[in-house]
């Protein structure tokens, strides 16, 4: 029995060393950050500024990954595929992590255990952008014109995410619309812009700057409150949509099992990039709000946002595919 408790206490030290070795350790080799989005868009402008700075934190390259297509489940199922070390981490999505296993009649993966949370990176500001030719100037007169032709106006989406936005928003305010589904935000906005959609409830991306040529307008933002971006675009809640829940939003996650001192040492090197001036400016050109959290935290918002998300897909009638 003695022989056995040593035996048992030796295991204990060993397991104990062997993860401060670990924690100390890591990571002594390139990291590659899978993004479920293709390159030039919203998602993937936001992974590239924040994992340069991780990678200046940890001291290590990060290489990103682009997997796009199947509402972020192909890059969630090459993380959960990959080894759970540390050394491929997601940079998950509300698309891959919500709208996936919310939106299929047969979930790719449960999104609360088959990853490691870690922390969560930031909320992307979603706008209301039309083009231009529409004939109206603000909310009012875009509510009007839509509700004067139902069926006749086109709305893309790049993502989930944006999916179930518009179609909570369509529902709010009571118009018909016709769906046109893209890969990715750069897409949808390079034919919003040359007039083959009319609408697009999305991130801004290079749309802002199509505002201010006058190809585009942008008549509302889901944020809490305005952005800085563009100060004179109303929220939701001012032209009188309310209730809008789903919130755009990413972090960190790995594959389930990564050791608990590798998830420790990435979230406080995400806490530390969150805290740095230039990274929070350059994220706020894009209508992106830098933020970080402990693994328990992110671990909570997806279970609640899950929650929301199958509760509005319901709402909206969502036709699951």
């Amino acid at each position: 029995m003695k022989k056995v408790l040593q035996v048992w206490l030796s295991a204990l030290v060993f397991c104990g060393l062997t993860a401060a070795s670990l924690a100390q350790s890591y990571p002594n080799r390139p990291i590659k950050m899978i993004v479920p989005f293709p390159p030039a868009g919203a998602a993937d402008m936001t992974a590239r500024i924040v994992m340069k700075a991780l990678s200046e934190d940890l001291g290590q390259p990060i290489i990103i990954d682009n997997r796009g297509g199947a509402d972020g489940a192909i890059a969630g199922m090459a993380t959960i595929n990959s080894p759970a070390d540390g050394y491929t981490l997601l940079f998950a999505t509300t698309t891959g992590l919500n709208a996936a296993p919310t939106m299929r009649k047969v979930p790719p993966y449960d999104p609360l255990t088959a990853f490691t949370p870690i922390s969560m990176v930031g909320k992307f500001g979603f706008f209301l952008f039309i083009n231009a030719d529409l004939p109206a100037k603000n909310m009012a007169e875009f509510l009007a014109y839509v509700r004067a032709n139902p069926g006749k106006v086109n709305y893309g989406s790049g993502n989930g995410t944006s999916i179930l936005t518009t179609a909570q928003f369509a529902q709010k305010a009571k118009l018909d619309m016709v769906h046109v589904p893209y890969k990715g935000d750069a897409a949808a906005t390079t034919d919003l812009i040359a007039g083959r959609i009319q609408v697009l409830l999305g991130t801004p991306g290079s749309a802002l700057q199509q505002v201010e040529e006058g190809r585009l307008r942008v008549l509302m933002t889901s944020l809490p409150n305005r952005s800085p971006l563009v100060p004179n675009t109303p929220t939701s809640e001012e032209v009188g949509i309310q209730g809008m829940t789903i919130v755009p939003w990413a972090g960190l996650y790995g594959p389930a099992g990564i050791p608990k001192e590798v998830v420790d040492r990435v979230a406080v090197a995400m806490k530390n990039v969150a805290a740095r001036k230039d990274v929070r400016d350059a994220l706020g050109k894009i209508a992106f709000e830098v933020q970080s959290s402990t693994p328990a935290e992110m671990a909570k918002f997806n279970k609640d946002q899950l929650e929301i998300w199958k509760v509005t897909a319901d709402s909206v009638n969502l036709e699951r595919n």
